[in-house]
């Protein structure tokens, strides 16, 4: 399989992708991802260079999105002063499930992260999803604080504020990996 950075006409299939997750999520009982999330948003983002695809010949099995650029209010000036990337939309898809290869998108992360000089690989996770948040405890991830209060976008309470972390590290995820060489964090300069 092979990772490289999405381009602007995997919008469709991207949000396309979305909709199977939060289909897939609704038929376990969560909410997470029950609102569309905005074309033009992600657009903004593969342009950005942060959404990256994991490819199975034509299929897509995967994607992460990547970036320095963390939640505002999730993490406190202290954790920010520290050099660390930010996961975001982790998907796998539903056909490739039980592959580890969220684990093995996540291990990339981690040697991306590292090779950009970050010290920690962070997240924040659905507040309500359970699973989800073992799942990241399995994947060597330490739970930091879970923060509910601030608003979300449409104005209701957060929903995305379990946050944690784990150090990056040189890892063999096994992957053909053709994005281009991370961009050094200024921090880590």
């Amino acid at each position: 399989m092979i990772i490289t950075p999405a381009e602007p006409h995997d919008v469709a299939k991207l949000l396309a992708f979305r909709e199977e997750a939060a289909a897939w999520l609704r038929a376990l009982g969560s909410d997470q991802w029950s609102r569309p999330y905005p074309a033009d948003k992600l657009l903004a983002t593969i342009e950005s260079g942060t959404v990256f695809m994991l490819r199975d010949g034509h299929t897509t099995a995967g994607t992460i999105t990547l970036t320095p650029d963390a939640e505002d209010g999730l993490w406190t000036v202290e954790e920010l002063a520290e050099p660390a990337i930010f996961i975001n939309k982790l998907t796998v898809a539903r056909e490739y499930a039980g592959h580890n290869l969220g684990g093995r998108l996540l291990d990339w992360a981690g040697d991306r992260a590292l090779r950009a000089g970050a010290s920690w690989l962070r997240l924040d996770a659905w507040t309500t999803n359970d699973a989800l948040q073992r799942y990241y405890l399995e994947q060597g991830f330490t739970h930091v604080r879970t923060v509910r209060e601030g608003t979300a976008v449409n104005g209701g309470p957060r929903v995305s504020g379990w946050l944690a972390q784990r150090p990056a590290r040189l890892a063999d995820h096994g992957f053909t990996d053709r994005a281009p060489a991370p961009t050094r964090l200024s921090s880590a300069a």
